[in-house]
């Protein structure tokens, strides 16, 4: 069973508690990397820890919560080897895993409800990525990234 690391800030806390628990339920190791409460925080420095923690292989993978998930993800693509995607239901998670290999995805607590959440990491929990065609447009993405460096 993989470990997930999971982080949020003030605009997704609640929610990251229920999808914390909804993930425990289901047997899997989570890593809480914070926020612990509604007070204001900055998003990058949850997305940081998180992204870092998949990009070190502590964790298999992360799931980031704020708002609408878009600053998550910008931040958590500033780390090397992180492939962070903002997905809005089932079938972006799904993709995301399927065609991006994302090893981290983000989702806004002010824009998916709580069924839609589950349904978001169910999707992409059980579905791997198909490599072919896949792996050498990440083959691409991974050489820009190495260019920035």
């Amino acid at each position: 069973m993989e470990l997930i690391a999971i982080g949020s800030d003030h605009g997704g806390f609640h929610l990251k508690e229920k999808v914390k628990a909804y993930l425990m339920e289901k047997g899997y190791k989570v890593l809480d990397m914070g926020t612990e409460s509604e007070a204001s925080v900055d998003y990058p420095d949850y997305a940081e820890k998180v992204a870092k923690a998949v990009q070190a292989g502590e964790v298999d993978l992360g799931i980031l919560i704020c708002g609408t998930g878009i600053g998550m993800a910008i931040t958590a693509n500033k780390i090397p080897g992180v492939r962070a995607a903002v997905v809005h239901d089932a079938y972006t998670a799904e993709m995301s895993r399927r065609h991006n290999n994302a090893n981290v995805i983000t989702f806004g607590g002010r824009v998916v409800g709580l069924g839609v959440a589950f349904s978001i990491v169910d999707a992409w929990l059980r579905n791997r990525f198909e490599g072919g065609r896949h792996a050498r447009r990440l083959g691409k993405i991974e050489a820009l990234e190495s260019q920035e460096r």
